[in-house]
């Protein structure tokens, strides 16, 4: 019973550091549609502090251990991946 609750509250907090990410991705493709200057300090801060945010969590969640640290980093990876392609995409427009 004890070992199944850990499973659930892993998967759990996996999913929840998932849904953060896709939010930020999310705020990145908005941003990046309505923005003529995706280099706006305002645009650049709002994004650092999310990401940032969601580093907190994912370390928060790596030393309780309910997340792996390298689950952790693939999940920024993956996020600053998806940034960098908007990024390029929003400057061929």
């Amino acid at each position: 019973m004890a070992s199944e609750m850990i499973v659930n509250h892993r998967e759990k907090a996996y999913s929840i550091l998932q849904a953060d990410a896709e939010k930020i991705a999310q705020l990145i493709k908005v941003q990046m549609d309505n923005l003529t200057m995706p280099q706006c300090p305002l645009y650049e801060e709002v994004l650092d502090t999310q990401m940032f945010g969601l580093s907190r969590e994912i370390e928060f969640a790596v030393r309780l251990g309910l997340v792996d640290e390298k689950d952790g980093k693939e999940i920024m990876d993956r996020l600053e991946r998806e940034m960098s392609s908007l990024h390029e995409a929003s400057l061929k427009k």
